[in-house]
C-alpha cells in the first residue's frame, strides 16, 4: 500500500477512536447524568445524526472544489471546536448544541477520506476502502474499551479525552495530507469520451439506486444495538454477554481481512457479486437471531452478520469511487456516507414502532423483506449504464 494511504488509515482510526469514546455513551450521559427521558436522548442523537447528514455532503462538495486537504481541515476545524466546547460546558442545552456541531463537522471529514483513499490507490480497487473500513473498526473497538474505562473513573474525562485525540488527529492532517494528491488519470480514447458523456448523468441514478438497497441494509443492521439490543435484555442475557457481541464483531473485521480476501477470490470476483453474496450472508444472520433463545444463538448470528457486513460496507464506496466521474469523487462519497447515517436514523425509530405494535417476529420478517429488497436494487442498479456502454460500443464499430 502507498504510504499516503497508510496516513489515512492511521489519521482515521485516531478520528474514529476519538468519537467512540463518546458515541456509545450518549444516551446514559443524557439519561443518568443529565437526567433527561430516554425520548429526549433519542431526540438529540437524531439531532447529531442529521447534522451529519448534511455534514457528509457538503464534505463531499468540498472535497470536489476545495480538495481532500482543506476539507478534512475544516470538518476537523468545526469538530475540534465543538470538542473544546463541550469539554468546557456539556450541561443542558449546551450539550444538544455541541453534540449536533460535532455530527456537522465530523460528516464533513468523512466523504473526504473515503475519496482520497481512492485516488491514491486507484489500482488497489476495493483494497483502499477495505483498508480504511478495517481501521475505523479498530478505532471504534479502541475507542469504545478505552470510553469505558475513563467514564468509570470519571465521565468529565469523556470529553477531554476525546478532545486530545481530535488535536492529535489535526496534527496527523496538518503534517501528512498536505502533499496527497490523486494518481494521474490516463487520457481517454474517442469511444470512451463518448460513453463519459453519455453515461454521467446515469451514472447518479445508479448509484442513487445502489444507496437505496445501501440503505435498507443499515435500516436493518442498527437493530442489533437497539431492539435486538432490548430483546436480549428481556431474555436475561447479561450486559456484559451483550457487550462481548460487539467485541467479538470487531476482532473478527480487523483478523479476518486474509480470510476475506481469500474468499473473495474465489466467491466473489465482482462487486456486485460480493454485495449480492454479503446480504443473504445478512438475511442468515437475522434467521439465526429470530430463533436464538440463549446467548450462543446470538454469539452465531453476531458472528454471521460480521461476516456479510465485510463483504457490503466497503464495496459501496468503490463502487461509488468507481462510477463518480472525474471531479465528482467526493460528492458520491457524500451521498454513500449520508445514506449509511440516514439508515443510522430511520433504522431505531423503525424497528421500535414495529416491536411496540407487532412483537419481535413481525420485526425480523420486515428485515428480510428488507434485504430481498435490497438485492433487487443491488441486482439492477447498473443496467441502464451497461445497455448505454453497449450500444456506443455497437455504434462505434459500425462506423
Amino acid at each position: 500500500m502507498p504510504r499516503a494511504l497508510w496516513l489515512l488509515i492511521i489519521g482515521m482510526a485516531v478520528n474514529v477512536t476519538g468519537n467512540s469514546f463518546l458515541w456509545p455513551l450518549n444516551t446514559i450521559y443524557i439519561h443518568d447524568l443529565l437526567g433527561k427521558s430516554l425520548s429526549v436522548a433519542g431526540i438529540v442523537l437524531m439531532l447529531n445524526s442529521g447534522a451529519s447528514v448534511i455534514g457528509n455532503l457538503i464534505g463531499g462538495h468540498f472535497f470536489d472544489k476545495l480538495g481532500g486537504y482543506k476539507s478534512i481541515l475544516f470538518g476537523i476545524g468545526i469538530t475540534l471546536l465543538a470538542l473544546i466546547g463541550l469539554t468546557i460546558w456539556h450541561g443542558w442545552p449546551e450539550y444538544i448544541v455541541f453534540l449536533t456541531i460535532v455530527g456537522f463537522g465530523t460528516g464533513i471529514i468523512f466523504p473526504s477520506m473515503y475519496a482520497m483513499a481512492g485516488s491514491v490507490w486507484k489500482e488497489g480497487g476495493r483494497k483502499a476502502f477495505n483498508a480504511i473500513y478495517v481501521s475505523q473498526n479498530l478505532g471504534v473497538a479502541v475507542g469504545s474499551a478505552l470510553g469505558g474505562l475513563v467514564a468509570d473513573y470519571s465521565f468529565q474525562l469523556i470529553f477531554l479525552a476525546n478532545t486530545i485525540l481530535y488535536f492529535i488527529f489535526l496534527l496527523i492532517a496538518v503534517f501528512g495530507y498536505k502533499n496527497i494528491s490523486a494518481a494521474p488519470v490516463k487520457k481517454e480514447s474517442s469511444i470512451e469520451g463518448d460513453l463519459t458523456a453519455t453515461n454521467n448523468h446515469k451514472k447518479i441514478h445508479a448509484l442513487l439506486i445502489l444507496c437505496v438497497g445501501y440503505l435498507l441494509c443499515w435500516v436493518a443492521y442498527v437493530q442489533w444495538s437497539t431492539t435486538v439490543a432490548s430483546y436480549t435484555q428481556e431474555i436475561h442475557i447479561s450486559l456484559t454477554q451483550y457487550s462481548l457481541l460487539w467485541t467479538i464483531n470487531g476482532a473478527l473485521i480487523v483478523a479476518g481481512q486474509p480470510l476475506l480476501t481469500g474468499l473473495l477470490k474465489h466467491f466473489a470476483k465482482s462487486l456486485k457479486a460480493q454485495m449480492i453474496i454479503g446480504i443473504i450472508i445478512f438475511i442468515i444472520s437475522f434467521l439465526v437471531a429470530a430463533k436464538a433463545s440463549e446467548f450462543s444463538g446470538f454469539l452465531v448470528g453476531m458472528i454471521i452478520l460480521t461476516i456479510g457486513e465485510m463483504f457490503i460496507w466497503p464495496a459501496v464506496p468503490t463502487v461509488a469511487f468507481d462510477l463518480a466521474p472525474k471531479g465528482r469523487e467526493g460528492f458520491y462519497q457524500g451521498i454513500v456516507n449520508s445514506t449509511a447515517t440516514g439508515g443510522r436514523m430511520i433504522g431505531p425509530l423503525l424497528g421500535g414502532l414495529l416491536v411496540d405494535l407487532y412483537g419481535m417476529s413481525m420485526l425480523f420478517t420486515v428485515l428480510i423483506g428488507l434485504f430481498v429488497l435490497a438485492i433487487l436494487t443491488t441486482v439492477f442498479y447498473d443496467r441502464t449504464i451497461k445497455s448505454s456502454k453497449a450500444s456506443i460500443i455497437k455504434g462505434a464499430k459500425s462506423m
